[in-house]
């Protein structure tokens, strides 16, 4: 279990279209073998310590006479961001793709910071 110091937590979240390779077909729909798409995410203020992310698929479209083989994690983790992966192998043909994440961690105290 990870225990916070702080009393304030910051919680921020967001969606992302890691790729649509159906409109434009790229390796992901063409391709086999090991393939990887990763796209940068930056929160909106940093965390003081490096946050915990989850991530959830939201939207997946894949082809339908292959197996589904895929791993999606937050790789890269800082306080200011994180990198979104998502990974297929051998025949695996995923269209489209949206990741759901969150990152949860200690934030300052706004009312700590204040000019006299």
């Amino acid at each position: 279990m990870r225990r916070f110091a702080s009393n304030q937590i910051g919680i921020e979240s967001g969606q992302r279209v890691l790729f649509d390779h159906f409109s434009y077909p790229t390796e992901m729909w063409t391709g086999s073998g090991a393939r990887q798409v990763a796209q940068s995410v930056t929160f909106s203020e940093p965390f003081l310590e490096v946050p915990d992310v989850t991530i959830a698929i939201t939207m997946l479209d894949q082809h339908g006479e292959t197996n589904l083989r895929i791993d999606v994690r937050a790789e890269d983790v800082t306080v200011t961001g994180c990198t979104l992966i998502a990974e297929v192998w051998q025949d695996t043909r995923i269209a489209r793709l949206r990741l759901a994440w969150r990152a949860i961690g200690p934030v300052a105290d706004p009312d700590e910071f204040w000019d006299v």
